[in-house]
């Protein structure tokens, strides 16, 4: 089954390969070759992380080929935050039983959101577990290398009061806040295939919608000349948690809540559930998925570049002298 598997998968990679690849599949180690030319002090950027139980929400749906673009998605964007731009990415599948079709159409997934990211998919693991996971469960993870020049890495050390806060559009719960997700929603496969007028779609399609991934819209936003000060990938946490991260001492963020629509997806989760506002700032993305502190005489360049790579933004506040943190008004 492992090597049906690694059959089946191949097409996959091969769409992610890119001339510093060094190795085909199946080697040790993957071996990629550093170009670093043009940059005048190369840092390397990391980043790791896994789907979470959005997987759930795979597993009722038996839908598996989008849960790969999330994992991605979660490693790539917070490589971005720091001002990288990945280079290749490796993926770990924990699964109770090896299907190799199931398997396949996951890394399938995983290819998806290399290609989206100009990430070479240079390795993995499909790890078969019996007797610790359910045959038909798995668990996702994977991990990402990036580079950066160190002049371009996005710190936030140089936000100061009145910069711009720049919302970028989510495309929905993304990954993280799905064990509310679960406690909220009934999890049976007829309640995930119940359609809502205000989503547009079933309640499972709204869920597994992949994570938006931001790589191209960051990479738009410096090639317009643009200086990113700050970055937030907007996770586990929502806006409280995530948007100081990116915040020096003495700055705080001031976000109006009505400078955007907030998606039905959120509305619904709040109603079903009876979620009070703060606890839905304070654990989803409520419809922004990376926030950008610029300069506000930059605002419209970044709004035209962000327009240019297909990515939703807005003007969402902007930055004040205060305790670090962040203020919903």
């Amino acid at each position: 089954a492992g090597y049906r598997a690694v059959d089946l998968m191949k097409k996959h990679i091969a769409r992610t390969m890119t001339d510093n690849v060094l190795t085909g599949i199946g080697g040790f180690g993957g071996l990629y070759e550093l170009d670093v030319t043009g940059m005048e002090h190369p840092v390397l950027v990391s980043g790791t992380d896994g789907v979470g139980t959005k997987l759930k929400i795979a597993f009722l749906m038996d839908r598996h080929n989008t849960i790969g673009i999330d994992c991605v998605a979660m490693c790539v964007n917070d490589i971005a935050c720091a001002g990288g731009e990945p280079l290749f990415f490796l993926d770990y599948i924990a699964c109770g039983k090896n299907y190799p079709e199931k398997i396949a159409t996951i890394v399938s997934g995983v290819a998806e959101g290399c290609v989206q990211s100009d990430a070479a998919l240079i390795g993995g693991e499909t790890a078969e577990h019996p007797g610790l996971m359910q045959e038909d469960e798995y668990d996702l993870a994977g991990f990402a290398v990036g580079v950066c020049d160190k002049k371009d890495m996005i710190t936030g050390q140089n936000i100061k009061p009145g910069d711009a806060l720049i919302g970028i559009a989510s495309t929905g719960v993304h990954s993280n806040g799905f064990s509310l997700v679960r406690k909220v929603f009934d999890m049976t496969k007829e309640s995930l295939s119940t359609y809502y007028d205000e989503l547009g779609t079933t309640l499972g399609e709204a869920l597994l919608a992949p994570t938006r991934i931001y790589v191209k819209a960051l990479r738009g936003v410096k090639d317009a000349g643009v200086t990113i000060k700050g970055c937030s990938h907007i996770t586990g946490g929502g806006f409280y948690e995530n948007i100081p991260r990116m915040l020096p001492d003495g700055i705080v963020a001031s976000v109006k809540k009505d400078s955007y629509e907030v998606p039905a997806i959120f509305k619904l989760l709040a109603k079903t559930g009876d979620i009070e506002e703060k606890m839905m700032y304070n654990t989803y993305n409520m419809g922004i998925g990376m926030v950008l502190a610029v300069d506000a005489a930059d605002v419209d360049k970044t709004l035209a570049a962000l327009e240019k790579t297909g990515d939703k933004a807005w003007v969402i506040g902007e930055t004040k002298a205060g305790e670090k943190g962040v203020e919903l008004c």
